[in-house]
């Protein structure tokens, strides 16, 4: 599990491209046949990928690395798939999971396994996993179950739809609040005007994008914005002081999990355009 330390966003003012990239930036958490895990200080956030081929992956960590004998012994997780149909088995019970569809477990549980359907057609598991006080029931959710709202519009190319998976009124969890964002064919340009949330931190993954398509993502203190090209099935990282917003080339898709003091969506700073820069 590859370990991220915080970064004071002071320090930050510095950083070219290539730091920006290896601190916020995770650019391969799909890789077939593998779990892939980062462990971000930031908020104690765990980010990975799970590609099960023909044989089953278990969600492990080292011990030392977590402390402790079990992945959720003092955690909680969300997944979302979004690849080919695939199945999770919690505790020797097996929940299928179609593409876009979310599934959350909780503190206590022992065992985690993820295999696909076909392994030629695999899952592409993705999961955010979050400090837990408290165990809640497993619960699997889908865009047509979620609270969603439709936002936006062409004129300023921010058509789009947000499905809110694990939040207040939806899927309970202790910290963790998860959902996506889809696009509409058209539009570009996602959450501007921009915002922070001192109080939570959050990470975005960016799929469903053409291969030759790119997001800017724009991150960094409002009067001291960066950017990051981000590519599709990438995550990065947005601490508590960094704006998170991106235009791409072409419409896509985007995953939004956050962790910190409350699980209220709407607890955010906005930014005023013109303060930007």
């Amino acid at each position: 599990m590859e370990i991220r330390y915080a970064s004071h966003p002071r320090e930050v003012k510095q950083f070219d491209t290539e730091r920006l990239r290896q601190e916020f930036v995770i650019e391969s958490l799909f890789v077939p046949g593998k779990l892939t895990l980062v462990y971000s200080h930031v908020d104690r956030f765990i980010v990975g990928g799970a590609v099960p081929l023909d044989d089953k992956l278990a969600l492990e960590a080292d011990p030392k690395e977590i402390g402790a004998s079990t992945f959720l012994e003092r955690r909680e997780v969300g997944i979302i798939n979004i690849g080919g149909q695939g199945k999770i088995t919690v505790d020797g019970e097996v929940y299928t999971l179609e593409s876009r569809e979310c599934l959350y477990v909780g503190l206590g549980v022992k065992e985690v396994i993820f295999e696909s359907t076909h392994a030629s057609d695999p899952a592409k598991f993705y999961l955010n996993s979050t400090p837990a006080h408290k165990a809640y029931p497993t619960v699997k959710t889908g865009q047509s179950d979620a609270f969603n709202v439709h936002l936006g519009a062409i004129e300023n190319s921010n058509e789009r739809t947000i499905y809110r998976y694990i939040h207040e009124k939806g899927i309970q969890s202790c910290q963790l609040v998860m959902g996506m964002t889809q696009l509409e064919s058209g539009n570009m340009w996602n959450t501007m005007p921009a915002h922070t949330h001192n109080r939570r931190s959050e990470v975005y993954l960016y799929f469903n994008l053409p291969e030759e398509s790119v997001v800017f993502h724009l991150m960094g203190e409002p009067q001291e914005t960066r950017h990051v090209v981000m590519r599709n099935e990438q995550a990065v990282i947005s601490p508590s002081w960094s704006i998170h917003s991106g235009v791409g080339t072409s419409n896509y898709v985007f995953i939004w999990g956050m962790a910190g003091e409350n699980q209220v969506f709407e607890d955010m700073d906005g930014v005023d355009m013109k303060e930007l820069k």
